[in-house]
């Protein structure tokens, strides 16, 4: 059953398909209406009265011979009572020869289109009425023609557009009466300083009517306008200016709309707003692609080749159709007769109901040529405002393309008027003038702390994307940690900013903020992070070199020069920078900066993703002696960089994502003592060299999803190694030796050729508190699993396992969500493991492990960071 409110809607939307059906649609679909009738009709005379009426014909030799067979049959044997005496020649045939006759004439002599032509003329006008509103219901057409229809009706009841739209008619209108009023008195003077003053605007490509119009009215309400409000609305000066160089009778013609106009509620200016956004992403969207011209020009080749089909099999057979038919059945054995006449009772009204069908075929098709004229005539894919700009309404909306240019065409045939109101959202003057007009009033203090939330770390954070300039209650956030600004074309940090007192980290997203010397002041004492993102190197601004007080320094972008490989990266200097301990670089570099010498001695952490772009000159690397940490992801390195072997105080290498084949240069890093981590997942190192035994302080080593086939004996001497990743490689077997790292908490083995793990693995890794053997070839668990105490996590899908060891009920930490296997593995534990398996683990949250699983450098505060690295110049 269907609701009242879903048959409403089917109703709404079927309505609101007239606004892009033009007048030969509409005409079109009554004469389709038509024919259906008159198919309809046709056929339901067939159904209730279609038949032949069949007698026989005479011949002389059939007549006397059937008479003397009837004679000595019938009548000698039984006498004739007296009747009175018929006309017309007896032809001595029963009632049901008289059906049978008839049914089998009615499939032999009566012509096929006199008993299917109403149905499949019916067909036709089925198919006919399908195909034209195809494209209504087409996938890849319907959505965005639903999509366009509601938002040409929000454009149209819009506040907004009703408003601009009207300050535009009375703008015109005064304009009129101020050129007739220049006629009167000084036209020369008058008319001169209005041309300059006009044609200065034309040139600043802010002269639009509507938005003067608008402007105006936001002008006279407000007491003090600002400066980019004002830029805006220089038509509206100009008539201001002229205004006063008239005499007093001439200023009483002033405009209406220089009167105060009623401005926007915060709904409608955020119905408004929200609108502007959507017809741009659906302009976007629609300007791509003509796939609603196609289909609507495929649908109408389509009705025009299905009416010359039609009128050309059926016209010939319309004088076919005739009363009467000569019938040669093949019963003369059964009747007597061999030749009957029959003749069709719906004869003549189906020759003048299918005529009718003709003359409304022919006017369907003339329309359809005429359809298709008109699409091949105009260019439909274009869309011009070219007549709202001849009469000065609206000088900057733009022209259009493909299919939303061809949906405005289709909507300009019912009412022109529809466009000129979508005109209002496609122009970028008139958003912007809203998007000024509301920004004061809508991010006020209290819509900007409802905004506020929280990273990671649980700082305050606060991210404003695509605004005209930056609200002024935003320097008003005294709590603000964390400020985000993305693609804001007048972004400027004033003075005022030094009221935030809590902001220590700033996103620039494709954002050029513009700073004053007040603001910048603060920022130096305060700011601690700052992430750029940009298109070009140049988009850097000047003022981020001389942020004296920053730590954390954030750019993505195109690094490279365009000049060409030996030129490099051309960054500002960075002197300044003197507590710079964090330095991300995401672009495509050639070669490390040079300019990271000067922050040498302060810079901690070093990260460059190259988004694969191979990395070619790593000399710079050098002169980062106090470098902690190093990631270098996508740089296509193929071997390990010879400039490693400067830095000395490396505790964190990160080389995942290159392409290294061979670790050969494993042996030179055994000068850095403080090596702790090294990954090298995402390579194509097809073996680990023995070398690998020297790095004594390695407690992470990651060589997940490589080419490895065994590992060295020197891998299991490294006793300090805490996690060892593995994953993703070609692993057969897994040495006894592992039993050495005793301090193992972390073990992965997933995505390898495993068939067994060693027993020497569960008998000394008693540390061990993650275990991963997902996706190998194992066909069973060694019993000395429950000797892990310590595991929490074990993952054994996708392996060969006929049965869970019964052992695993010692191991208290997989209650929960600890163990992961299929579902039937499970069930081949006992009762009682399997129960206590899946109790939830209530000493989990209570238990602290001994050391913290974090692979990643740990962040310090300014005065923490002076005091560990005085200490360590001191030992």
């Amino acid at each position: 059953m269907f609701t009242l409110s879903e048959l409403w809607s089917i109703g709404e939307r079927r309505g609101s398909y007239k606004l892009l059906k033009p007048w030969w649609e509409v005409f079109m679909d009554h004469l389709l209406v038509l024919m259906l009738m008159v198919s309809v009709l046709a056929g339901t005379l067939l159904l209730s009265r279609d038949g032949v009426v069949c007698v026989p014909i005479h011949s002389s030799s059939n007549y006397s011979t059937t008479m003397e067979t009837m004679s000595d049959s019938v009548f000698t044997s039984t006498p004739e009572p007296p009747r009175s005496p018929a006309k017309g020649r007896r032809t001595n045939l029963d009632f049901q020869q008289y059906v049978y006759i008839s049914q089998v004439c009615y499939h032999e002599a009566l012509p096929w289109y006199s008993r299917f032509l109403p149905y499949v003329t019916l067909l036709h006008t089925l198919v006919l009425l399908a195909s034209g509103c195809f494209w209504f219901h087409f996938p890849l057409t319907s959505a965005r023609i639903e999509h366009f229809l509601s938002l040409l009706a929000k454009c149209c009841e819009s506040p907004w557009t009703t408003r601009a739209l009207s300050h535009t008619a009375k703008l015109d209108t005064a304009h009129t009466r101020f050129q007739e009023a220049e006629q009167m008195v000084q036209p020369k003077v008058v008319i001169a300083s209005f041309c300059k003053m006009r044609k200065s605007s034309l040139d600043s490509g802010t002269d639009s009517t509507l938005l003067a119009g608008t402007d105006s009215a936001s002008t006279i309400t407000q007491p003090s306008p600002c400066p980019s409000m004002l830029s805006h609305c220089s038509t509206m000066s100009a008539l201001s200016l002229t205004e006063a160089n008239l005499p007093p009778q001439t200023t009483q013609i002033a405009p209406d709309g220089s009167r105060p106009g009623v401005t926007l509620d915060r709904s409608d200016r955020e119905q408004a707003r929200a609108l502007f956004e959507r017809v741009r992403r659906f302009r976007a969207h629609c300007e791509s692609s003509d796939i609603i011209y196609k289909v609507y020009t495929a649908q109408t080749v389509f009705k025009v080749l299905k009416f010359i089909l039609i009128v050309s099999y059926t016209t010939p057979l319309l004088g076919s159709i005739s009363f009467s038919h000569v019938c040669l059945p093949q019963t003369y054995a059964l009747t007597g007769y061999s030749t009957f006449q029959c003749s069709h009772t719906l004869s003549s009204v189906l020759c003048k109901l299918m005529q009718a069908y003709i003359s409304l075929l022919f006017m369907f098709g003339l329309l359809g040529i005429y359809a298709l004229f008109w699409i091949f005539h105009k260019s439909l894919r274009q869309y011009s405002f070219k007549s709202l700009r001849e009469k000065g309404s609206m000088l900057d909306a733009p022209d259009l393309h493909n299919d939303l240019a061809f949906l405005l065409h289709m909507a300009d045939q019912y009412d022109p008027l529809l466009s000129q109101r979508l005109s209002v959202f496609l122009s970028p003057v008139s958003e912007t003038r809203l998007l000024e007009e509301s920004v004061e009033r809508r991010w006020g203090a209290e819509r900007l702390w409802s905004m506020i939330t929280s990273d990671h770390q649980g700082r305050t954070l606060l991210q404003l994307v695509a605004l005209p300039h930056l609200p002024p209650a935003l320097f008003t956030l005294s709590q603000l940690e964390v400020m985000k600004l993305e693609l804001i074309g007048d972004a400027k940090l004033t003075s005022q900013i030094s009221n935030m007192t809590a902001l220590r980290e700033m996103h620039l997203y494709h954002c050029s903020a513009a700073v004053e010397p007040g603001a910048l002041q603060h920022l130096q004492e305060h700011l601690e992070a700052l992430h750029l993102t940009f298109t070009q190197v140049t988009e850097i601004p000047v003022w981020v070199y001389s942020l004296r007080g920053l730590q954390e320094l954030h750019l993505t972008g195109r690094l490279c020069n365009e000049g060409g490989m030996g030129r490099g990266w051309t960054l500002g200097s960075l002197r300044h920078l003197r507590h710079l301990r964090v330095l991300v670089l995401r672009g495509m570099l050639q070669k490390v900066p040079g300019e990271l010498s000067e922050v040498a001695g302060s810079l901690l952490r070093l990260e460059i993703h190259n988004e694969g772009t191979r990395l070619m000159v790593l000399t710079g690397l050098r002169r980062l002696t106090g470098l902690a940490e190093l990631q270098l992801q996508g740089c296509q390195l193929e071997r390990l960089p010879s400039a490693l072997l400067a830095l000395t105080g490396l505790r964190i290498l990160d080389l995942q994502h290159n392409s290294l084949r061979t670790l050969e240069e494993l042996l030179g890093l055994q000068h850095l003592r403080r090596l702790s981590c090294l990954r090298l997942a995402y390579n194509r190192v097809l073996a680990l060299p023995a070398s690998v035994g020297v790095l004594r302080s390695l407690e992470l080593l990651d060589l997940a999803h490589n080419q490895l086939q065994n590992l060295p004996s020197a891998l299991f001497t490294l006793h300090r190694l805490r996690r060892l990743l593995l994953a993703g490689n070609l692993l057969e077997d897994l040495p006894a030796e592992v039993g050495a790292l005793t301090l193992l908490s972390e073990l992965d083995l997933s995505g390898n050729r495993l068939e067994h793990l060693p027993k020497e693995l569960f008998g000394s890794c008693v540390e061990l508190r993650n275990l991963n053997v997902a996706n190998n070839s194992l066909g069973f668990l060694p019993p000395g699993l429950g000797g892990l105490r310590q595991l929490s996590h074990l993952d054994v899908r996708g392996n060969s396992l006929e049965e869970l060891p019964v052992e695993l009920g010692c191991c208290a930490g997989l209650r929960g969500s600890g163990l992961l296997a299929e579902n039937w593995l499970l069930h081949t534990l006992p009762r009682q493991v399997r129960e206590f398996l899946q109790q939830p683990s209530s000493c989990a949250s209570s238990e602290s492990p001994s050391r913290p699983n974090s692979d990643c450098f740990p962040t310090f505060s300014t005065n923490q960071w002076s005091f560990h690295s005085a200490l360590e110049s001191q030992i």
